[in-house]
């Protein structure tokens, strides 16, 4: 079996283990982090081969991170320990209400100096598809270099690409800087999968129609677009398909749901599975993923998820 390759920056999670303001609290529970790393969690748990590319400090939150990433079977073959780099940080506070604060220490991080010369030795014949997000875009000019010299790499190889956005604002300087680059990813990725908050910061629309009509004329091949609790659409061309989302009776936390999202579009793909079936799958995910505090540990297996599809229902709509 080919591999799965992802490209991005693991972090060290700090969670609080009780609810106030962060100054506040005393202690906390270490955790891993990173939206690409989520997703190569979760395709790795449903029986896929993954390679994870990244740059990490050679200090104890880069150690914890490796012994994870092995401990969850992705490939290690392209991680690089940096001497004298730091791993960056989050710091997440608990609450019982909406989401939880957090807080990012990544400035000039390990993985901020990932460059081209990370991806050149990486053999594309044995990579099936390439995803990618919008974070790695947005940490340094380097890394963003080292995406498109990615890009080109699989297309050369006609290796499928999905991209998810993935926008932080916060990490953004210049908002024509960051609708120009997502855009142009956006065109050059086999699927794109925003939310629909995202295709408001890209495009100014929520309209199912209007953005089917927007991004389509920009040249951009295939939409998956994440409505929250709500459901999720997949657009091309000759079609808009949508499927409502699972109900879930409590929400523990929403981060890291579009990472189990993207891994349900991801594993469909590569088994041809259909349209329907593929959201139905994502949006499964997607609802265990919002009743875990953890942005990873709760990822389900395949017999996890075939159990959570049949006893679930869906929102009817």
């Amino acid at each position: 079996m080919k591999n799965i390759l992802l490209l991005g920056e693991p972090l060290a999670l700090l969670v609080a283990e009780e609810i106030g303001d962060l100054e506040d609290i005393n202690t906390f529970y270490k955790t891993t982090a990173g939206a690409e790393l989520n997703v190569a969690v979760g395709l790795t748990r449903l029986g896929f081969n993954t390679q994870y590319v990244t740059n990490l400090g050679d200090d104890p939150f880069g150690k914890s991170i490796y012994n994870f990433i092995k401990k969850e079977h992705i490939g290690l073959k392209y991680i690089n320990i940096l001497e004298n780099k730091k791993t960056g940080i989050i710091l997440k506070a608990k609450t019982n209400v909406g989401d939880p604060k957090v807080y990012y220490y990544r400035t000039n991080s390990a993985a901020t100096k990932l460059d081209i010369s990370n991806i050149e030795n990486i053999d594309f014949e044995n990579i099936c598809l390439l995803h990618i997000t919008g974070i790695p875009l947005a940490i340094s000019n380097s890394f963003r270099n080292a995406i498109f010299y990615a890009i080109e790499k699989a297309k050369k190889h006609n290796i499928t690409i999905t991209f998810d956005p993935n926008i932080r604002l916060s990490m953004w300087k210049d908002m024509d800087d960051l609708k120009d680059t997502i855009l142009k990813v956006a065109r050059l990725s086999d699927y794109f999968m925003p939310g629909l908050n995202e295709c408001k910061t890209l495009i100014s629309e929520t309209n199912i129609n209007n953005i089917k009509e927007k991004f389509l004329s920009t040249g951009i091949k295939r939409i998956i677009i994440k409505d929250g609790s709500l459901g999720s659409y997949y657009i091309d061309k000759n079609q808009t398909i949508f499927e409502p989302s699972f109900i879930v009776k409590k929400v523990v936390d929403t981060v890291g749901a579009g990472d189990g999202f993207a891994v349900g579009i991801i594993s469909s793909i590569l088994e041809n599975i259909d349209l329907h079936s593929m959201l139905i799958r994502a949006n499964a995910i997607g609802a265990i993923q919002v009743t875990s505090k953890s942005d990873n540990e709760d990822l389900p297996s395949r017999n996890e998820l075939s159990n959570f599809i049949s006893k679930n229902e869906r929102k009817k709509l």
